[in-house]
């Protein structure tokens, strides 16, 4: 007969699984961040993972189910450090401002690189770009339901064509664009980029500001008594 297993072998087995799994996505969100998804290697990742190749086929199947277990985890963070961004309370102009300081960290952690890389290896893989676009449209939905809120706040009047899904594409649009031109052109991009930060910054903090005064109400006049 086969031993039973107890529960706290169960237990053991499931760290031990979760702790491999752990340090082979780690490994390859350093593969990527530092060499790309073309110099991808199953090779190196096991060897900086310090696992056998094998695990990592029985783990995740294939390289692209691998990346996007990547992409998955690190975007699940990302995704609710934005939610809850927004949903603390503060002004726009200060979510504005703690949204560019989160982009400057996951330049550093990697992060963007990471995904600029799975979003160019998409343009030639129908597989891998089935499975990222879900990935990418739900922070845009993020964005969309940001800008529907700072509309109903501000209530300002703004020509019909400017809605929320436009706006949302304006901002998500640009961010991607940044993020591309950042990763190739560096500082100097950079420099470029902080100016159309700032004006937005200073636009949301008027709009805050305009927002935040109470409305005036019309002075009623008094009637003239004749004669």
């Amino acid at each position: 007969m086969p031993a039973r297993r107890n529960a706290s072998t169960t237990a053991t087995d499931e760290v031990l699984v979760s702790d491999t799994k752990g340090r082979i996505l780690a490994a390859t969100f350093h593969c990527l961040a530092s060499h790309g998804y073309a110099a991808l290697s199953v090779r190196e990742i096991a060897r900086d993972a310090n696992v056998n190749h094998a695990l990592i086929n029985y783990h995740f199947g294939s390289r692209d189910q691998l990346v996007i277990a990547v992409l998955d985890e690190a975007n699940r963070q990302l995704l609710q450090r934005q939610r809850a961004m927004y949903a603390a309370p503060g002004d726009f102009a200060g979510k504005w401002a703690q949204a560019r300081a989160f982009y400057e960290s996951d330049i550093a952690s990697g992060f963007v690189r990471v995904q600029a890389e799975l979003y160019a290896a998409s343009l030639s893989n129908p597989g891998l770009r089935a499975q990222f676009l879900p990935r990418i449209r739900a922070w845009k939905q993020v964005v969309r339901d940001a800008v529907r809120e700072a509309l109903q706040a501000y209530a300002v009047e703004l020509p019909t064509a400017f809605s929320a899904d436009a706006i949302a594409s304006l901002i998500s649009e640009f961010w991607l664009g940044m993020e591309f031109a950042r990763l190739i052109g560096g500082d100097e991009e950079k420099a470029r980029h902080d100016q159309a930060l700032d004006a937005v910054q200073q636009l949301l903090t008027a709009l805050d500001a305009a927002a935040a005064r109470p409305a005036r109400r019309a002075t009623p006049q008094k009637r003239t008594q004749r004669g």
